[in-house]
């Protein structure tokens, strides 16, 4: 990639999180990632903006990806390419460009003709942000909700799918996440007290409550209300983890509460590792093909390596030659980094 001079800030307009990543002579500046509750309504979208750093309100090249089009307060995907795309061209300070994915980038105007190539397509901006360090590779990206495997070919993504209906089915979408997702999406029994019991069929607990009690949830990574609407403190983690089992948290252990959060995590990781077992069969994947793992669950893809037998590379290190003074939000933001970094590059082509 040639070294690009003009600002240009990356977007990921999602339907739970807005992330914004800044880049300057070519450098990633800064990162961040502001909760946005899109399923009430695009006035959401104006609250995250506002709740964001003062730099992704300035005047700059604005590179948009977006799945939050497939929120419910939209009739359909295409009438959600088309809301975002003009609230970006609206309310963001420059020009602004709409990623299409395999189509590149388009006008605002545009991307509703084009909504099929727009509509979640900010796993492959991230694909094709690794590919130019690493060819041949599985990007993991897990996030708060949901987690992209994208096979990459000759540095190239390579996805069998490319719609979120397509990538289902390949294997290449899998909808879990280390946040949002309810326990009771990953298992309908679980082992304790010496007994394997039926869960109750009810959102009390998230993977947030798990990882928080397993002490892997990263700082600041957990930004919508929990199940209870009460606090995220690890006893409160235990309570609502608790009643998944019909149980109220005195009549356990912390050692049996953890024992239980175990139980998710596994059965999460065997979720993941089916997936991607069958991605690293394709015979255009080399036998070492590494995992290149972003997202606020960079820990799980980090087991999931492990679980693999596999190399496994951090985007981060593979950006540190272009990192200028961001923090540790880089990772999480992987797609609103790569469409910021790829729009400067064409910007200046």
């Amino acid at each position: 990639m040639r070294s690009p001079t003009s600002k240009t800030i990356g977007w990921d307009l999602g339907g739970v999180h807005v992330k914004a990543a800044l880049v300057a002579d070519g450098r990633i500046v800064a990162a961040a990632q502001v909760p946005c509750p899109l399923w009430q309504g695009v006035s959401a979208l104006d609250q995250a903006l506002a709740a964001a750093p003062d730099w992704a309100r300035g005047e700059a090249l604005h590179a948009v990806t977006m799945t939050g089009e497939l929120t419910d307060c939209f009739a359909d995907r295409h009438a959600g390419v088309a809301s975002l795309s003009e609230w970006a061209e609206a309310h963001l300070e420059g020009s602004v460009r709409i990623y299409a994915g395999r189509s590149g980038f388009v006008a605002p105007a545009a991307a509703a003709a084009v909504s099929a190539d727009v509509a979640s397509a900010n796993w492959h901006a991230t694909a094709a942000l690794a590919g130019y360090s690493v060819p041949d590779a599985l990007l993991v990206d897990v996030g708060s909700t949901t987690a992209d495997l994208i096979p990459i070919v000759r540095g190239r993504p390579s996805a069998a799918g490319y719609s979120d209906a397509e990538r289902l089915e390949t294997g290449e979408l899998v909808y879990t996440g280390v946040v949002r997702t309810p326990v009771i999406a990953l298992a309908d029994h679980a082992p304790f007290a010496g007994r394997r019991t039926r869960l109750m069929t009810e959102t009390f607990a998230h993977m947030a409550d798990v990882y928080r009690i397993l002490g892997l949830l990263p700082e600041g990574a957990d930004q919508q209300a929990s199940g209870d609407r009460k606090g995220k403190s690890i006893p409160e983690s235990e309570t609502r983890l608790a009643r998944i089992v019909g149980r109220d948290r005195g009549e356990g252990t912390a050692k049996a509460w953890t024992a239980l959060a175990d139980h998710f995590a596994e059965a999460q990781l065997r979720l993941m590792h089916d997936a991607a077992s069958l991605l690293l069969t394709r015979p255009d994947l080399p036998p070492d093909a590494p995992l290149i793992l972003c997202g606020a669950g960079t820990f799980l893809g980090e087991r999931l390596a492990g679980r693999l037998g596999r190399p496994a590379r951090l985007l981060v290190s593979l950006l540190k030659n272009r990192i200028a003074g961001a923090d540790a939000w880089i990772s999480t933001c992987g797609p609103a980094v790569a469409v910021g970094l790829i729009a400067a590059e064409d910007a200046h082509a």
